[in-house]
């Protein structure tokens, strides 16, 4: 008999992995080879008895414990070659390691089958649109794949004119139970139908279309409504728009990732807008009213006399709508006083007799650190 593999490789994990961690791992690889997405394939089956009861052991505290201490010979006594005394006596039902699918089909215990409904899986995209698009809100069209009831069979694999059939081996369950005889008594254990690949059913004449899977991928588009005032990476769930669920599950649902194109002049803060201005030394000193762009056009901003350069005025209302419709924030301008370059002889002149004729009390800033540092 072939030496079984450690239950931590199996599932890719650490021996210091947490239960969040473990189930985690169990869940991912328990739908890579689940029966239902690789039909006929033996070696998926096997793989997906294997991680079955690697979960089943490491999501048992108790059973954890003994394998950590004994390997498999503290919870399977025909693994381990004996050793390992008590609690393993005639007639070990070993039907629990199923419990693990109350993690994938949204159940629990041992009332869960294999063949049970499980929902679908979501599909994710990604989609970039402008930033005033993301201020206002906008309508667009999205293409992706997903997959589908075979349209040609219905979803149930058979070719038109035939149904499949209830597995014989397993009467429609999608387990069976297996006995073996162990120098410890007679061990049982519950595992995936070897005839139906844990479906509970059995093709004679596959679909054509499908090739007996029951599925197919196709193309979609939809028309999807980007609300006001999205984010950068934010996401919108389409509810029902991913893969179609197995045996009767709910399709998963359609995931899209929003970005935004960067702004010439306008950078986002929550629901503000950040803008920086720019004006000259003759507008920051007399004040004036200047032209500025706003998400809804032109607007104007009054520069009162004497401003500095940082100074930040609002404009109330001009920012990004809020996502529940409730108001917007605010722009935000903060002003930047441009010094003149490239000064003509005659406007070199000018600014010095404009600066003679200072004195302390048009620079007050300037005063105060001088006295200060004179001190």
């Amino acid at each position: 008999m072939a030496e079984k593999r450690d239950c931590y490789e199996i599932l890719g994990i650490s021996k210091t992995a947490t239960d969040d961690e473990i189930k985690k791992a169990y869940r991912r690889m328990a739908k890579q080879y689940h029966p239902d997405a690789n039909p006929g394939n033996k070696e998926a089956e096997d793989k997906f008895k294997e991680v079955n009861e690697a979960y089943s052991i490491l999501s048992d505290s108790e059973k954890k414990a003994n394998y950590d201490r004994f390997g498999y010979a503290g919870v399977d006594p025909s693994a381990g070659g004996g050793g390992f005394g008590g609690g393993f006596s005639g007639g070990f039902d070993m039907g629990d390691i199923f419990d693990m699918f109350g993690g994938m089909f949204g159940g629990g215990g041992r009332s869960q089958r294999a063949n049970a409904p499980m929902r679908g899986e979501d599909v994710g995209l990604r989609i970039t649109i402008d930033f005033n698009e993301s201020l206002f809100g906008c309508k667009k069209d999205v293409s992706y794949t997903r997959i589908e009831n075979c349209g040609e069979c219905g979803g149930s694999g058979a070719a038109k004119g035939t149904s499949p059939q209830t597995c014989r081996k397993c009467g429609g369950r999608g387990m069976i139970n297996v006995q073996k005889r162990t120098p410890f008594g007679m061990m049982q254990s519950t595992v995936a139908c070897d005839e139906c690949g844990g479906r509970g059913k059995t093709i004679q004449t596959p679909c054509k279309e499908c090739r007996g899977s029951g599925t197919v991928r196709k193309n979609k588009t939809l028309e999807v409504n980007i609300p006001a005032g999205i984010d950068n990476g934010q996401r919108i769930a389409l509810h029902g728009q991913g893969d179609c669920g197995t045996n009767g599950g709910p399709a998963g649902d359609l995931i899209i990732q929003v970005v935004i194109r960067r702004h010439e002049y306008f950078v986002r803060d929550g629901f503000d807008l950040l803008l920086e201005l720019p004006i000259t030394f003759a507008d920051a000193a007399l004040g004036a009213k200047i032209e500025i762009p706003t998400p809804d056009g032109r607007g104007e901003l009054a520069i009162p006399e004497g401003t500095q350069t940082g100074s930040t005025f609002a404009i109330r209302g001009k920012g990004v709508p809020k996502l529940n419709g409730r108001g917007r924030g605010d722009l935000l301008v903060t002003v930047v006083v441009e010094t003149p370059k490239g000064l003509s002889k005659k406007q070199k002149e000018l600014l010095k007799d404009f600066q003679d004729s200072m004195d302390d009390k048009n620079h007050a800033k300037k005063k105060s650190l001088f006295d200060k540092f004179k001190k």
